[in-house]
């Protein structure tokens, strides 16, 4: 998955400040977390950020915790390391503070954004978005098997009556 929109590798060498997530213990500690992320933000240094470790003894709950502390603290970049480390990461993307502030700018650049288009699939709830979406060949298997079917059907009827 190197170099994968869904890799973490572009993000693993940055400097992140290590936070470690006691079991059981991420609700108690959340105010402190949003303390650091607020801390995080107003610094606005690049390739910076907050490395949660957890680890196996760490219940749903603490994960629930950082996600809800993610959200307190308005923190827009965050997630798991599902590759490597499994510690959960809060990226912080620097603004420039001299820049119109608009959500395609990060640091100067300019993020493109992806255009998501729902994919055809059989929705029983939806089956026109099936049937706009297959290709017309498939008409004629459609077509053959209900020819068939009822062909069988018939003659399965006419020896049961004899």
């Amino acid at each position: 998955m190197k170099n994968s929109i869904a890799s973490f590798e572009p993000f693993r060498n940055w400097n992140y400040k290590k936070i470690i997530v006691q079991p059981n213990s991420a609700l108690r500690n959340q105010q402190y977390y949003v303390s650091e992320l607020k801390k995080l933000q107003a610094r606005n240094e690049k390739e910076t950020g907050i490395e949660f470790v957890i680890g196996d003894k760490n219940n749903y709950q603490d994960f629930i915790a950082l996600i809800d502390a993610m959200k307190l603290a308005n923190q827009e970049t965050y997630g798991v390391d599902a590759e490597k480390t499994h510690h959960f990461f809060a990226v912080h993307m620097c603004k420039n503070p001299n820049e119109k502030t608009t959500p395609d700018t990060v640091c100067g650049r300019v993020i493109e954004g992806e255009y998501y288009k729902e994919k055809a699939s059989l929705n029983l709830f939806k089956p026109e978005a099936f049937i706009n979406h297959i290709p017309k060949q498939s008409y004629y298997v459609i077509f053959g098997f209900l020819l068939f079917l009822n062909i069988s059907m018939l003659i399965k009827e006419r020896f049961q009556l004899q």
